[in-house]
């Protein structure tokens, strides 16, 4: 069992101080001069400014001017082509859908958070400057936003687009539970981190999640690993985004991973769980949770992951001359543990 620390206010911020210190010595490289076009297309606002008594014309022109991104709306997030789902027709579909009270007023939410999306905008320029930068062969990513009644946040299709939810960033203090009390996806420890600051690195997480693959295992040390990878990803995409927003974290919690490294590591050993492949007894290390089984209450979930991330920056820091690509590429978590030489921060 881990133990709690009682921390004084003077020495907890000396502490924070430390680990943003720690954070900010990182080498940022310079992207300054790399030039890059993100297109930002509204696809929810132009469907929503259909006119329903030419829907038919309407609907065919949307779909040519965004023949995958539609392809991919109206078959699989929305069921509109589906007979099962809408036998009435797709037409007929999307008439009721666009004139829904509950969806026109999701809609004029949406549009009410995000009328002007100019900062965010900047913000996915500047996460694919430094994509350009590690990837310079990839193309650059474009970015449309959309709504699907919270089906989904973000996905990548088609040649590293990229698709946003934004009904799933109207902020923590918007109804989701209410919506649907029983849906785990709307627990609050979820929908605190549905907000305009987490937006960016939420829709990031797709492209890095096929940039690094999944896992070659199924024991916790081949998970935490390959989402360490995940995360030390995100970092050199947004280097200067909070930590507490690339690890969805409070930033209390946040701290409490950079102090309780060596506990968290002691843990794992001592209960034998880094290899560990049964997921019902790993999964709240490894996955979202709330809480990390047998730590603290202000250990957040997921707390194998950041441990991983570690094993990845002492592998990286071990092995400079390393590419990015051979480091994500690594597929041998016991290997890049092994070669890291690993030690928790005490």
């Amino acid at each position: 069992m881990l133990h709690k620390k009682p921390w004084l206010l003077v020495l907890y911020a000396l502490f924070f101080l430390q680990a943003c210190q720690s954070e900010d010595n990182r080498n940022i490289p310079d992207v300054s001069d790399i030039e890059v076009e993100v297109p930002l297309y509204r696809f929810e606002q132009e469907l929503f400014a259909l006119d329903t008594t030419r829907l038919d014309t309407g609907l065919e022109n949307l779909e040519a001017k965004y023949p995958i991104f539609s392809q991919i709306y109206f078959e699989r997030i929305l069921g509109s082509k589906d007979a099962m789902i809408a036998p009435e027709g797709h037409e007929a579909f999307m008439k009721g859908f666009l004139a829904h009270p509950a969806v026109r007023h999701l809609y004029d939410t949406t549009q009410l958070v995000y009328k002007d999306m100019g900062s965010l905008h900047k913000d996915f320029e500047q996460a694919f400057r430094y994509y350009k930068y590690y990837f310079p062969e990839r193309p650059v990513p474009d970015v449309t936003t959309f709504i699907s009644e919270y089906t989904i946040a973000a996905f990548i299709f088609g040649d590293n687009s990229l698709g946003v939810g934004l009904d799933f960033f109207l902020g923590d203090q918007f109804p989701y539970q209410t919506y649907n009390p029983g849906n785990s996806n709307f627990s609050a420890y979820l929908t605190r981190t549905f907000n305009r600051d987490h937006l960016v690195s939420k829709t990031l997480q797709p492209l890095v999640d096929e940039i690094v693959g999944p896992p070659t295992g199924n024991r916790m040390l081949d998970l935490m690993v390959n989402n360490g990878k995940k995360m030390y990803l995100l970092d050199l995409l947004l280097p200067n985004a909070p930590d507490s927003v690339k690890l969805e974290a409070t930033p209390k919690q946040a701290q409490w991973l950079y102090d309780n490294e060596l506990e968290m590591w002691a843990y794992f050993l001592e209960n034998k769980l880094l290899y560990n492949n049964d997921f019902q007894e790993i999964r709240k290390f490894v996955e979202y949770s709330p809480n990390s089984p047998g730590m603290p209450d202000e250990a957040p979930g997921r707390t194998a992951n950041y441990i991983g991330l570690q094993i990845v920056k002492a592998y990286v820091k071990k092995f400079p001359e390393a590419s990015l690509t051979e480091v994500l590429a690594m597929n041998d978590a016991q290997a890049m543990l092994e070669k890291s030489k690993y030690k928790p921060r005490r």
